[in-house]
Order: C-alpha cells, then structure tokens, then sequence
C-alpha cells in the first residue's frame, strides 16, 4: 500500500514539484511587502480646543505614516495607563492586564500618537479611556504574538469587550495553566481558531490525552504550539504512530521534544509515511535509530520531504521501486543531510552539462557511493577545462563515469582512485568508521580514511579484540581516534601488547586509555623496558606505580639516565635484557 502511495504521489502532484527542484535548484524568494499602519485620527487631548471634523474619525487604511519614535518615558506611561485601564477599570487579573499592556507595542504607539505632546502621556490616555472604550482585542491579540496585519481580521465585528466572549477567555486560561508561553498561543488562535469555541473541560481533556502517550507536559507544550490542529477532533493517530515507532527504535519518550521549533510546521502524517516506507526498502531498527540521531532533520525539517523528493528524483530518472529499494538498500547512507547534498549537486551537474537522463541513470547506479560521498565544483569551473563544450565533457563521462569524480570532485583523487578500485572495501571502512563516531564526509573522515589500513570487517575485528580486554566501547572508540594506527596491527599482536601489560606491571588494561599511543609501539620495546622497571621494582629502586607513558614514551638516553643507572647493578641487567629479547 504504501508504495503505490509513494508511486502516485510521486506520479502526480510531486512530478511538477521535482521538474523544479531535480532538473534546477530551486531559489527560494520571500517577498515582504510594506506593512500598512491603520491609523485613526481623533482630537488631540488638551483642555479646551475646536473639535476636529467627523471626517477625521474614519479610518483610512491608504494611509501609510511613518514610524514616530516615541521616547522610553512616554512608552512606560502608556504602559501604565492601559494596564490601569485593563485592571481597575475593566477588572483584568493583574497578570492578564500586565502582559497586554507590556506586549502590545503597536496599539500602545497608536494611542500615543493620539497624544499632542509627550509631557503627560499618563494623565491623557487615563482620559481618553474614562470617554472612549478601546476594542480590547485589538492588544489582546497583539500580546499574542499575532501582528497587527494579522490579527485584523481576526478582530470580531460585533464585539469590543473580552468579557463578553467568556469561552474565549476561558479556552485562554486553560492554555496559561497549562503552561503555554502566551505570545505562542496567538499562532494557535489563528491556526486553530475552533479550541477556543470548547466548552468547558474539554480543552484541558485533549491535552491530558497526549500526555497519555508518556509524553512530558514540556513536549505536549511544544507540539501543540507548533501543531495546533494536535487539538482539533480526536488525538491525531500519525502522531501516536511516530511516537510508538521512535520508542520501538529504542528513543526516549520526550526525545521527539528537543527537536521540535514553533518556526516550523509538521506533517505527522507524511513522517509515519517516511518511516514505515524505510522499514519496507530494508533499513533495520538499528539503522534507522543511526540515522535519526546523526540526522534528525531527515524527520523534523519538512516531515519526510527529503525522502519523498530522493524517490521522486530517482523515478524521474527511469528507475522502478524495486531499483530504488536496492539503491536505498546498498547505500544506507544516502538520507543523511551531506550525503542527500552532494547527491543532488552532482544530479545539477550532470543535467547542467546536458547528460541524457539514461546515461545519469547509468552513473548513479554504478557509482551511487562516491556521488553521495564527494561534493563536486561547479559545472562552469570544470567547463573551462573543455573550453565551454558541453559535449566534449559528456563524451568524457560516459565513456569513463569515474571520470566525473577525477574532473569535478573536490576531495583528494586519491582516495577517489582507491575507492573506484575497490568500491566495496572503501564501503566496509567508511562503514566502520561511521560507527565508532566518525562524522560522514567530514575532514577528519577523510584523513581517517588514509591512515586506518585494511579491510573494514579486519578493522573492526581488532576494535572488538580491545572491547573483549575489557575497555569499554567508547573509550576504544576515542582511543582509536587519537592513535588510529593502533587498528593497522594484527589481532595476535594487539592481545600480546595487553597480556605484557598485565603480567609484566599488574596493570589493569583501562590505564591506557589516558595513553592510546601505548599500541602503536614495537612490541620488543615495550618487553625490554617493561622488564627493566618491573626488576627495578623488584629491587625498590623504582616508584612502583609509574604511568605507561613515563615507561615508553621518553627516548633510550633518558631511559637509560633515569632508570637503568639508577641502581649499580642496572647497566648490567639492561644489556643482559637487550640479548635475551634479541636472541628470543
């Protein structure tokens, strides 16, 4: 079912959709157009003066004024003014008339230009509002958060009263006690204008009923911020879906909170959608767990859109589904953030130089894993090369695609030759090393790549020969990082270096965490001078619990100074350990 979904989205509503962002990147343009103050003139507030004309008193929204500034002193006291208002007059909590009249800078500037001067900003607007009752949703939204632009249609008709829509007010209370930061609840009113019409308990109930799914009441906070529809009908069964998927791929219960931004807006739908379809082309629970710790945007930042985009992007260029499980199955990796970035500037490269989509086709199914694991130059840079002939540089490729990767690749050509030679081996390492935390693409990976020496399944046999010793597993993971050479020895020899630590010193196999580089040494070295200090020891010529890098690291002169001829008989005993170990 779900593939047929994924087909016909792809097939119909996205097939528009990817002609922009698969044959050209899409450039995302916002338009702001200028914001047009509503401005209501009326008499200035002195004692005695002629009336203004009732022509005066309509409201004009052509006019556009600009922006008075308006000093701290005269903000304050209209601050003032209007929560005098809000409180004594109209009887708002304390807390409610605060917060308007401390986040409702537009209404507050509106009033204060009905004021002639500055001088007594306090003592007119407290007459202005003994005569002239204000529409107090016009702060009340604005305290929200909502814009004036915003909130004007939002503003009933035939009310100018709070008080009067109590539903209103009560749905409001219970959003504040349970928490919600006011300025978001206005996003909710315009969103999801229908909570505020529940009658009483209900809206409290729907938002118990997420915290039934062993979500904190901090993550219910976020979602319904940012979802707001969360509490429109019954609880949304998509959301319950990625919630139970996330526990089963071993995620905390409020994991999904950390991720979540009022900025954005989330399709629960289409996430679930995006997992199960990653369940279906074989991504396992722990693969899947890898890839939203180490890339949770793939789930937060457009719902599952990359996903939806990636299989779009492959069916346009002729692959079936079948095609695009095996491509999604042999390269897991493709839906991290850098890998899914390289993929589509190389897919804008390929048609900028005018590839027919088949050979493209042929190109990103042999070599699916060095286009998603190097970025390449711009098409423009690597024409010069050609003098401009876009024909000239296709012919190149299609007779030799590891070409494209020699040509355009910003990475070192030759970790690109050795992995062309043996794409498979290059797999398995990269594998390894993205399991013990190397970051995908990254410089340090790319360095990695050169120094750790055999096949991946070798590398990685070796990793667990110190985790059996008894180190733990991150501890081994930075040991490696720090002295990756150690990983290029051989199994046997890695157990001989361990076993010479503990008979030799009695020393438990954690003191090298401190000093990783204690693997990389010869193993001779490390018997001739363990040996030495264990029969100083002996002697009490040696402080019996040295660490193993004050034993190994110095040179042989200081060696020697330090802690050969430290005891009389020393000279002789070193050179007789020197013979033993060279003739055994």
């Amino acid at each position: 079912m779900l593939i047929r979904k994924i087909s016909k989205r792809v097939s119909s509503k996205m097939n528009t959709q990817l002609n922009n962002i698969f044959l050209c990147p899409a450039v995302s343009e916002k338009y702001s157009t200028p914001s047009s103050h509503i401005l209501l003139k009326i008499r200035c507030f002195r004692g005695s003066g002629p009336a203004k004309n009732n022509a005066e008193l309509s409201v004009t929204k052509s006019a556009v004024t600009a922006p008075v500034k308006v000093s701290r002193v005269a903000r304050t006291d209209a601050q003032t003014a209007l929560f005098d208002y809000l409180h004594c007059t109209r009887g708002f909590t304390f807390t409610d008339a605060e917060h308007i009249s401390k986040n409702s800078p537009h209404f507050l500037q509106d009033l204060i230009s009905k004021v002639e001067s500055e001088q007594d900003v306090f003592r007119a607007l407290s007459k202005f509002f003994r005569y002239h009752p204000i529409n107090e949703f016009e702060p009340f939204l604005e305290s929200l958060g909502l814009s004036p632009m915003q909130s004007t249609s939002l503003v009933p008709r035939d009310l100018i009263f709070l008080s009067d829509d109590h539903v209103l007010l009560d749905n409001y209370q219970v959003l504040c006690d349970y928490g919600i930061p006011r300025s978001k609840i206005g996003r909710m009113y315009m969103e999801a204008n229908e909570i505020f019409k529940y009658e009483p308990g209900v809206l409290d109930m729907k938002l118990r009923a997420y915290e039934q799914l062993d979500l904190s009441r901090s993550t219910v906070i976020k979602l319904v911020t940012c979802s707001p529809q969360l509490l429109v009908g019954d609880v949304n069964n998509a959301l319950i879906g990625v919630v139970e998927k996330l526990k089963e791929l071993g995620f905390e219960n409020d994991w999904i909170g950390g991720y979540l931004s009022s900025k954005n807006m989330y399709n629960w739908n289409r996430m679930l959608d995006t997992m199960c379809f990653l369940c279906e082309v074989g991504y396992s629970g722990a693969q899947m767990g890898v890839l939203f710790k180490t890339n949770p945007a793939l789930l937060f930042e457009g719902s599952g859109k990359q996903v939806y985009v990636l299989v779009g992007g492959l069916l346009k260029l002729g692959f079936d589904m079948n095609g695009v499980y095996a491509l999604f199955l042999k390269n897991p990796q493709i839906l991290t953030f850098k890998c899914a970035k390289n993929f589509w500037k190389a897919m804008h490269f390929l048609f900028e130089i005018r590839m027919k989509p088949e050979h493209i086709a042929k190109i990103v199914c042999s070599h699916m894993n060095l286009l998603i694991s190097h970025s390449l130059k711009g098409p423009k840079t690597v024409l010069r090369n050609f003098n401009g002939d876009r024909h000239a540089l296709c012919q190149t490729i299609e007779n030799d695609p590891l070409k494209l990767f020699g040509l355009a690749s910003k990475s070192d050509i030759h970790g690109i030759d050795a992995a062309s030679k043996n794409p498979s081996k290059y797999l398995e390492k990269t594998e390894f090393l993205l399991r013990i935390g190397y970051v995908e693409n990254s410089d340090e990976m790319a360095k990695a790549l050169k120094r750790f020496r055999g096949r991946g399944d070798h590398l990685q046999e070796r990793f667990d020969c110190l985790v059996q010793a008894g180190l733990d597993y991150n501890a081994v993971s930075s040991m490696v990082k720090q002295a990756p050479t150690a990983l290029n020895q051989m199994k046997d020899v890695l157990e001989k270096k361990i076993d010479c630590l503990k008979n030799y010193l009695g020393y438990p196999v954690s003191s090298i965490v401190a000093f990783p580089s204690y693997l990389c040494y010869d193993i001779e070295r490390i018997n001739l001078r363990f040996s030495m200090y264990a029969w100083l020891r002996e002697k009490g010529a040696a402080k019996p619990r040295l660490s193993v890098s004050t034993i190994l690291a110095c040179s042989d002169a200081r060696f020697v100074r330090y802690f050969v001829n430290i005891h009389p008989e020393g000279p002789d005993m070193w050179e007789n350990l020197k013979k033993s170990i060279q003739t055994s």
